[in-house]
């Protein structure tokens, strides 16, 4: 499936971006990590990816052209999906892409019987907390020290569901 630059240039000189998803594979995980690794803090290991590959969880890639922009891991339990990752890369932010795989996860999600999404966040990420109340998710829990900050300091997950 190829798709457009959700957000519409502003530039006729510059063409829109065409991208496609892809599973994510084994093979990928060299420019995941990468990916990974330049936008968090506490990235994922390889061993975290190749975890979620063996237990079969849906793991998409972005891709435009050979260029990575994000991807997605999410594990279907019973009729709900709990998303585990989502990453775009830095050169690929605020341009819609982040909304596009959740549309692309949810419809999956539907296509499989399921009825509701579900999330945590830290609750210092403004920038997807943004994205994900404008998609609908609402917070419905908080998990205390959840995550990792560093120097043995621990940050607060928001725990956040989508109705499909």
């Amino acid at each position: 499936m190829t798709l457009a630059d959700p957000r519409p240039s502003k530039s006729s000189k510059s063409p829109p971006l065409e991208a496609r998803f892809a599973d994510l594979t084994a093979d990928d995980l060299v420019a995941v990590i990468a990916v990974e690794q330049s936008v968090y803090g506490h990235p994922w290991t390889v061993g975290n990816f190749k975890d979620a590959l063996a237990s079969g969880y849906q793991a998409q890639r972005l891709l435009a052209g050979d260029t990575l922009i994000g991807y997605f891991v999410a594990m279907k339990v019973v009729d709900e999906v709990h998303l585990l990752n989502i990453t775009v890369s830095l050169n690929h932010r605020s341009q819609g892409w982040a909304r596009l795989m959740l549309d692309a996860l949810a419809v999956w999600s539907r296509g499989q019987g399921c009825a509701w999404l579900w999330l945590e966040v830290r609750e210092s990420n403004h920038r997807a907390l943004q994205v994900y109340r404008s998609h609908g998710f609402k917070q419905v829990g908080l998990r205390k020290d959840y995550y990792p900050v560093g120097r043995g300091l621990r940050e607060a997950a928001l725990v956040m569901s989508q109705k499909l």
